[in-house]
């Protein structure tokens, strides 16, 4: 049977997106009958304290770990496993500690590199320019590098990272818990959270980080053209935080009444929030993949995203998109759709949206694996 080390990120760190990747991965594996190992070691603390998650020293413990502590735990791993497996593409600094003709690496995105690909675009210090090529050489030195999207792929290849013949495409699946019956504790949580929702009342939502290019600049802008038209209408965000510079434009555009920030929430209490919004936006300006998409199709809630290639690949024909950064277009649409006869109550457009989602399957994404997992060891004489 073959042994595979999947290889995730530093809990710690507490990236959902990236935890969830390794975790559906894991148990799809296992039901494709393949040894596999989930190796995560523990972060050593030396600068931060427990809970600290914040500070520039727990940055500090993070940049410790992942360069040299984490490196140093799969040194002697080498023989234990068949495949090594690393779920995300930031962490490929580990394939300098492991065999590289027999390691994987699953590419979401190139946002890490861009410090390096795009220099004007984020200028960074030497130091951490000097990391992020360390990482890429990693990536580029990897057996096989899986694409979550063909425009990941396109990146790739446009940039000259890696020979298109070591490329691959396996785009990712949708939560089970997104697909199934409403969970009426989980619902009963949202609402005491959010309030009873009242009839004529719109709630829009947004998930995902705040980072930069998820441009919530966008969100926050066309959600106040919206509230002038449809005084009642609320946005609701999951996924952390705004950050300070976001929280101005909060109160700069009198939005503070009308935009609510839930706390960390269940698999099962996020699908209850995607189910009672009346439209979900995705507003980024870059996209590798896009989950919040198929999340909220498979809950069939309609979408309007940004006009980007990875979102067009996951939304398909059942969603809407508008351009990036323009917020007339974006607002035009949020009314169009909440005003309109797509009403999105309508059974026939909900269940195109939950067909459309069920494409996107994690035994598929581990079939998939399996085959490329194969490839490798046979081109080792495995």
């Amino acid at each position: 049977m073959t042994r595979v080390a999947l290889i995730a990120d530093l809990v710690e760190e507490n990236w959902p997106s990236m935890d969830l990747v390794a975790d559906m991965t894991l148990a799809s594996l296992r039901d494709e009958a393949i040894d596999v190992c989930l190796v995560r070691p523990p972060m050593v603390r030396r600068f931060s304290g427990q809970g600290d998650s914040r500070s520039r020293r727990y940055t500090a413990d993070r940049f410790v770990n992942r360069l040299l502590d984490y490196p140093r735990a799969l040194a002697d791993q080498g023989s234990a496993f068949d495949v090594f497996h690393i779920v995300d593409h930031s962490y490929s600094q580990l394939v300098h500690a492991l065999p590289p003709n027999r390691t994987v690496v699953t590419c979401h995105d190139l946002d890490t590199f861009r410090s390096v690909l795009e220099p004007k675009s984020e200028p960074r210090s030497w130091p951490f320019r000097m990391m992020t090529r360390r990482i890429l050489r990693g990536l580029q030195k990897a057996a096989r590098v899986a694409c979550d999207s063909e425009a990941t792929r396109a990146q790739i290849v446009r940039y000259g990272l890696i020979p298109p013949e070591r490329l691959v495409v396996a785009p990712l699946g949708v939560h089970p818990v997104f697909l199934r019956e409403p969970e009426l504790e989980s619902q009963r949580e949202i609402e005491r959270l959010l309030g009873a929702k009242h009839a004529g009342a719109v709630e829009i939502l947004h998930v995902g980080s705040t980072i930069a290019r998820k441009r919530v600049d966008v969100l926050l802008e066309t959600f106040e053209r919206v509230r002038r038209a449809l005084p009642r209408a609320r946005l609701l965000r999951v996924g952390g935080n705004f950050t300070p510079a976001q929280h101005e434009l909060v109160h700069r555009l009198g939005l503070h009444g009308g935009v609510t920030v839930l706390p960390q929430l269940s698999w099962h209490q996020v699908a209850a929030v995607y189910r009672r919004a009346d439209v979900v936006l995705l507003t980024s300006e870059r996209e590798g993949f896009g989950l919040p998409v198929l999340e909220a199709l498979a809950c069939g809630t309609p979408v309007i995203a940004s006009d980007i290639p990875a979102l067009r690949e996951t939304g398909g024909s059942v969603a809407t998109y508008c351009p990036v950064g323009g917020v007339p277009a974006w607002v035009a649409a949020v009314l169009a759709q909440l005003r309109e006869h797509r009403d999105p109550a309508l059974p026939i457009e909900r269940q195109e949206r939950i067909a459309h989602a069920r494409k996107f399957g994690w035994p598929d994404y581990a079939h998939r694996m399996v085959d490329i997992y194969r490839e490798v060891l046979a081109e080792n004489g495995g």
